[in-house]
């Protein structure tokens, strides 16, 4: 990230500790900042002719907060959330059900003034971008809020996209898009490959992206990430739902998704006790191969009912997705007999901000109707044995996945070599397997040999301290909940 963009990232994240005293979230500070930048972006371009975006009525607008501190502030802050909130198009997405967490009238003026002195709208699109990016990485790496979970490491997806290749006129779907992550990538890859004429960058902004998110808050960063880098033309490309419940009936060239860890959907019901308990859904869809409460699983049906014939999908799947029984061998059967699935990523540990979790990206081409199997071939690429990432010190980049791309060959991925990581396993083997599992493995990790093997001494001593950074983080974060919640009983 250039000098200047992490710089102010810096000094937006340096405010956000102070907040913490107050008992504000990290996601709760970055949601306040989505709100108060999109009202000052707004306010630089109100004017400018056909951009609905801008639309926002002058007594909700940014000049309303900036010339008020103390109560009214607040009174007028709380007003805004809620009379946009009611919109529809982006404002209604990045301001539905929108709230005030921040209850010192002084710090959110301090606020309203650190976004007040930019011009925003002078940064240029890449800076913005960069500096919202920087801020939804950092409230990922805060993992005891739970918002890793909606981050996909950008080197993987970037990798991804790389090997899917997309092209100018090509529909995009995220059933799972968590802060639109495979949106940018794709539409970065999309502009620094083709020459796109007047038309093309017109359907890229509008038509190229169609997301779904279950979850408002991860909605509104989404879709202000969105706007950042000039995707949408004010409308929101990004429904608030469960992308399971039902097929939309729209149909997309490219599917690429990374769907919530964990195995269970599931919502709360509040009994006649007044009791919240969790219970599990199980969708009932005619277009699915077997119904389950497995999550993972219904996704991976989801986005092949999501795909066109001839399209191509790529999705991160957990291992109990690759060798489950019961309903998991029934949709693999079904997968490999009406689709190519070609390619399997085994990704390693420690690249997630969920701990422990054991992914992979598995790769398929829609295809029409047949009596005979599409699949005939499966290429999976070892990236997980003997291999080992942090998410701080030892983080995941580029260069990593680079052997994977060179292997997928994406030019001709009819036209591929074995290697030690890389290799093919014809149908025949696939279905003979038990459960016809694909969870398949051949490199020997070294780990597991004797004493002598161990990763490095410095590989386990960063593995240590990011554990420890964790736990610190989650002390630190009970601690600001007691001290929040003993601040507002004292008042």
């Amino acid at each position: 990230m250039p000098v200047e963009s992490s710089n102010i990232v810096q000094r937006f994240w340096n405010f956000c500790h102070v907040l913490r005293d107050d008992g504000v979230s990290y996601g709760d500070y970055v949601e306040q900042l989505t709100y108060l930048l999109f009202l000052k972006m707004a306010d630089e371009k109100a004017g400018r002719p056909g951009r609905s975006v801008d639309k926002i009525p002058e007594v909700y607008g940014w000049q309303s907060l900036v010339k008020l501190s103390g109560d009214a502030l607040e009174v007028q802050y709380r007003r805004i959330l809620t009379s946009l909130g009611k919109g529809d198009g982006v404002l209604g997405t990045i301001f539905r059900k929108a709230q005030n967490k921040i209850q010192d009238p002084a710090k959110l003026r301090r606020l309203v003034s650190m976004i007040d002195i930019e011009n925003w709208s002078g940064l240029g699109l890449d800076i913005k971008a960069e500096i919202y990016e920087g801020l939804l990485q950092k409230n990922a790496e805060e993992v005891k809020g739970g918002a890793g979970q909606y981050f996909t490491p950008r080197p993987l997806i970037r990798a991804i996209v790389q090997c899917i290749r997309p092209k100018p006129g090509q529909t995009i779907c995220d059933p799972a898009c968590g802060t639109g992550g495979f949106f940018l990538a794709a539409h970065d890859y999309i502009t620094s490959h083709y020459q796109l004429d007047r038309d093309q960058k017109k359907a890229l902004r509008r038509d190229t992206f169609r997301g779904w998110e279950i979850v408002d808050g991860v909605a509104r960063l989404c879709v202000m990430n969105l706007f950042l880098h000039g995707i949408g033309d004010g409308q929101s490309l990004v429904t608030v739902a469960d992308s399971l419940a039902r097929d939309p009936g729209d149909r997309f060239h490219i599917i690429m998704t990374n769907p919530p860890f964990g195995k269970k959907s599931s919502i709360t019901v509040v009994g006649e006790d007044g009791k919240a308990a969790r219970e599990s859904i199980t969708y009932e869809r005619g277009d699915f191969w077997a119904t389950t409460s497995n999550k993972q699983l219904n996704f991976l049906q989801h986005v092949n009912t999501l795909c066109k014939i001839h399209g191509q999908v790529a999705i991160v799947v957990p291992d109990n997705v690759l060798f489950e029984g019961g309903a998991g061998e029934t949709v693999r059967r079904k997968l490999l007999h009406a689709c190519d699935v070609h390619t399997l990523l085994r990704l390693p540990t420690g690249i997630f901000y969920a701990q422990g979790v054991k992914a992979n990206v598995l790769f398929f081409d829609r295809k029409p109707a047949s009596e005979v199997p599409w699949t005939k071939r499966l290429w999976i690429y070892d990236l997980r044995t003997n291999k080992h990432f942090t998410l701080r010190t030892s983080t995941m980049r580029d260069d990593d996945l680079q052997d994977f791309v060179q292997c997928y060959n994406p030019e001709n991925r009819h036209e591929r070599t074995e290697t030690e990581r890389f290799r093919a396993f014809d149908l025949e083997a696939l279905l003979a397997r038990d459960k016809v599992s694909l969870d398949i493995f051949w490199l020997k990790d070294d780990s597991l040999e004797d004493s002598a093997n161990l990763p490095e001494p410095s590989v386990l001593a960063s593995e240590i301290i990011d554990n420890l950074q964790v736990a610190l983080q989650q002390f630190d974060g009970i601690r600001g909940a007691l001290n929040g919640e003993n601040g507002r009983e004292e008042s």
